[in-house]
């Protein structure tokens, strides 16, 4: 397996969720995943604009970088995302954005990780998820099923 899924349900429209992974103000909000305390953000969010996002934890700084592939509001964001933590190989992160009733089915797919990888991204973007759930849309964003 070289895939990460992440599924959660955000209590605000798909609109609003999907444009909280365009804004920079919004990522330095909740781009923390596990002890990362702080967050700078780059970006260029249209489709060839690139981005940067330099995680700082325990003294130090993880870059991570790439490029915007797809944007198609409000249902569907894809970039590729490079950084030591993918070995410096370039991965693609997709996120499609449900309507569901009462809010947005949020579906983050990770492909082409390195399979040493995959745990720690699994609990990153899980971090991330729950963090921009809260962010946006409160404390009652939770796990979807499946």
């Amino acid at each position: 397996m070289t895939d990460v899924v992440v599924r959660r349900f955000i209590p605000v429209p798909r609109e609003r969720a999907f444009a909280a992974w365009l804004n920079p103000a919004s990522l330095v909000q909740w781009m923390l995943p596990g002890d990362v305390t702080n967050a700078n953000v780059e970006a260029d969010p249209r489709v060839g604009g690139a981005f940067r996002i330099v995680m700082e934890h325990g003294g130090s700084g993880a870059e991570h970088w790439g490029e915007y592939v797809t944007i198609d509001p409000p249902s569907l964001l894809s970039f590729t995302w490079i950084s030591a933590a993918t070995d410096r190989l370039s991965t693609t992160v997709t996120i499609e954005f449900h309507e569901r009733d009462g809010g947005t089915e949020l579906v983050l797919t990770h492909r082409g990780l390195p399979q040493s990888k995959v745990a720690s991204h699994q609990g990153g973007w899980g971090d991330i998820v729950r963090k921009m759930g809260e962010s946006v849309g409160g404390r009652s964003a939770r796990q979807s099923p499946g």
